[in-house]
């Protein structure tokens, strides 16, 4: 049984990469599109309200007894690069890594995919200690929340938390048990939902040594990345996180005419979304019987042939942003409700037309058409299939 464990978890590692990968991708585009956001203008006339709860005070559950404390916050690094290997990194490695110019900082991790509540969810073990100083300011700070993840418990992503109806507290079934949820705490690693410390990584079967954060603030993230794949040899894979690229590379792109869904696309994916109403929410679900908010996006648009990506983060970039003011059905409306991490887009929805949207809210809810809310509104996506297909 144990070395079928370690099978399952090399098969998942690449699936971890690709998520990860997809950071890339959406990092990269949101820097290129930077120049053509614009400022969300006046809401429609149709009423509007409030359809999400306010996040919770609390991050972090009451701290769990832990023989000794994680050590004070020191020197915050921002992660640049997440680096997936498929056998562990070792001390010669590692020192090459550091060696690279521009590299200032290195965190060792383990990453795997696992089981945790019935639902499969990206996961980091690490040293609480020094991995906090590579996470969102809000996130580094706490440290109930690091004490918590020391003493056993997991932290899960503010999104998995709140829409996957993994209460603080609560304990939760894992691949090796029992796990206590105690805190959230976005990572910043996009499609990363879950942190538990090295012990307990190792408890739960995950490979040992095979994950790296790589901070290089001052060096552009492409040639670096390039370095390190030449370094770490095949079957490395290198995702930017929060690139730092030149600003040449920050182009105002524009959209030709037949760029966008046509009327008949529209129609296709609104009648889909609509054909779903009542179905449960359930956090991950693509469908067809049961959605979380972006799996319903990614169904209904490819009922009209139009490939979406996966995850919320990645569907913002699938085109241009519009005013609220020029909204049409069909364009997607995007949220940031993260306390752990306020920059990051957390929820999606369809608009439908007259002030109404077509959404999949959150656990014990079910897919809806309601009213649109303005509060924590990050913007609106008109949707344009040539580049919502390049997202990975």
């Amino acid at each position: 049984m144990r070395s079928r464990k370690r099978r399952d978890h090399h098969k998942l590692v690449p699936f971890i990469v690709v998520s990860l990968v997809a950071v890339l991708t959406a990092d990269l585009m949101l820097l290129v599109q930077a120049s053509e956001r614009q400022t969300v203008g006046q809401q429609p006339a149709a009423a509007v309200r409030q359809h999400r709860p306010e996040p919770q005070k609390t991050l972090a559950a009451e701290e769990g007894k832990t023989a000794q404390p994680v050590k004070p916050l020191g020197q915050l690094h921002k992660p640049n690069l997440f680096v997936v290997t498929r056998k562990p990194l070792t001390n010669e490695l590692l020192r090459k890594v550091a060696r690279v110019s521009g590299v200032t900082a290195l965190e060792l991790a383990d990453a795997a995919s696992i089981t945790l509540d019935g639902k499969r969810v990206q996961t980091l073990a690490v040293d609480p200690s020094t991995f906090r100083a590579y996470t969102p300011k809000v996130t580094a700070a706490s440290d109930a929340l690091w004490n918590n993840v020391a003493a056993g418990d997991v932290a899960v992503s503010f999104v998995l938390g709140s829409d996957g109806g993994l209460s603080l507290h609560s304990r939760v079934s894992g691949p090796a048990g029992p796990l206590r949820i105690g805190a959230y705490a976005t990572t910043g690693f996009g499609a990363v939902d879950a942190v538990v410390s090295r012990e307990v990584g190792r408890r739960l079967g995950l490979p040992r040594d095979n994950a790296l954060i790589v901070s290089a603030p001052k060096t552009n993230s492409d040639k670096l990345r390039k370095a390190l794949l030449k370094v770490l040899g095949k079957g490395t894979q290198v995702a930017m996180v929060n690139p730092v690229l030149p600003p040449a590379q920050a182009k105002v792109r524009t959209y030709a005419a037949g760029s966008f869904m046509s009327g008949e696309q529209i129609t296709v994916a609104l009648r889909a979304a609509a054909s779903k109403l009542g179905r449960p929410y359930v956090w991950g679900a693509e469908g067809p019987d049961t959605f979380d908010c972006s799996g319903l996006v990614q169904w209904a648009f490819a009922q009209a042939g139009v490939r979406m990506p996966r995850v919320t983060h990645q569907q913002w970039l699938a085109g241009p942003q519009v005013p609220l003011s020029q909204i049409q059905p069909g364009d997607l409306l995007f949220w940031r409700i993260d306390p752990t991490n306020p920059g990051y887009i957390s929820h999606v929805a369809i608009y439908w037309g007259d002030g109404k949207m077509v959404v999949a809210p959150r656990t014990g809810d079910v897919v809806k058409i309601a009213p649109i809310s303005t509060r924590n509104l990050a913007g609106i996506v008109r949707v344009s299939p040539t580049l919502a297909a390049r997202v990975r």
